[in-house]
């Protein structure tokens, strides 16, 4: 997957998490939902195990991470668990 080329166009929400993460299992089926609700945004989920690199460019320290890019500029991060709501009003604020 070339990364750079999939958050350069548009608003895309990346979900930096692991597999083992507790926060991070309770906040993947919300943001399914909201992916669901709003097929005009990309998003990416990025397991941190399997991306040590990504994670570390973009100073992931602790999980789960949103990051949302616009054409590719970092517009918004949150670190933890997040209500719907609040993943939403992120995107909407990043648009």
């Amino acid at each position: 997957m070339n990364f750079d080329e999939k958050i350069k166009n548009g608003v895309v929400v990346v979900d930096f998490f692991a597999t083992w993460c507790g926060p991070c299992k309770m906040l993947s089926p919300i943001i399914d939902e909201v992916e669901h609700e709003m097929s005009d945004i990309e998003f990416l989920k990025i397991d941190v195990d399997k991306e040590e690199e990504l994670a570390r460019k973009f100073g992931v320290m602790s999980i789960p991470t949103v990051i949302i890019f616009k054409d590719g500029e970092i517009k918004s991060q949150n670190v933890g668990f997040m209500s719907k709501d609040e993943i939403i009003e992120m995107i909407n604020t990043a648009k």
